[in-house]
């Protein structure tokens, strides 16, 4: 019979090598701050076309520095945002790698919203507060995004994955967390979680080992919003505006 051409290993090797090679390269050219806004325009639409997880992680490493043209910047960062969310759910997995890897989650996190909803969407976010707990990191600011994303979306699975950051080390996480809980608070009906979002804030109030005044007077400011009947809580929360100085005044 007719012989099959020979393709020998070591081409497919070869080809794949410089394939790979090509991608690398484009990545980094899509990446490198320094580089010219045309040719990484150029990068970047590349690594779209190519599509693989791979480039599409790439794609996304955009997001991770800011161009000294202000405006090339914010073109190239929308660019990469529409293109990416018209994907649709299938670039997930891209998004979570990037998610994990990444020091800023403020872009990331609008492509989550615009490419994921119900259940999908509340895996993800489980997933990136336990990526992302209240333990010590050195950089909050990752933190911070997450915690104010979350607050923005009022419902009772996420008003209960902010929680935990109330006990977040750092200050700044904290207060975050208590903010982001007002908003989640004033639209919840379901009483369990009311509940349980009120002993929350009493017991950061009432903590002796919480140093930071702004914060305990921010969750003061938070209950009065709220409305909410304290019920067994009255009296230590009492104590704590006593000891803060607030009671008799209107905050």
């Amino acid at each position: 019979g007719t012989r099959l051409p020979n393709v020998g290993l070591t081409d497919l090797l070869s080809k794949e090598g410089r394939a790979k090679r090509n991608l690398q390269k484009t990545i980094q050219r899509a990446g490198d701050k320094h580089a010219q806004s045309v040719d990484r325009w150029k990068a970047l639409e590349t690594l779209r076309e190519e599509g693989s997880e791979e480039a599409l992680v790439g794609l996304l490493r955009r997001f991770s520095f800011n161009y000294d043209k202000t405006i090339d910047d914010e073109q190239e960062k929308e660019w990469v945002y529409d293109s990416f969310s018209s994907l649709g759910e299938k670039a997930l997995p891209a998004l979570t790698r990037y998610m994990r890897e990444s020091d800023t989650l403020a872009w990331p996190l609008k492509i989550l919203e615009r490419i994921t909803k119900g259940d999908r969407l509340l895996e993800v976010l489980a997933q990136l507060c336990e990526w992302n707990d209240n333990v010590y990191v050195r950089d909050p600011s990752k933190k911070i995004q997450l915690v104010h994303f979350l607050g923005e979306h009022k419902l009772p699975a996420i008003a209960q994955m902010i929680v935990p950051y109330l006990e977040d080390v750092d200050e700044g996480v904290r207060f975050k967390a208590v903010d982001a809980l007002l908003f989640q608070g004033l639209e919840l009906s379901s009483e369990p979680v009311r509940k349980e979002l009120l002993a929350a804030y009493v017991k950061l109030l009432t903590n002796p080992a919480e140093e930071s005044r702004r914060i305990k007077v921010r969750i003061v400011e938070c209950l009065r919003e709220l409305g909410w009947e304290l019920g067994e809580h009255r009296v230590r929360v009492e104590q704590a505006k006593a000891a803060l100085g607030l009671l008799g005044r209107n905050e």
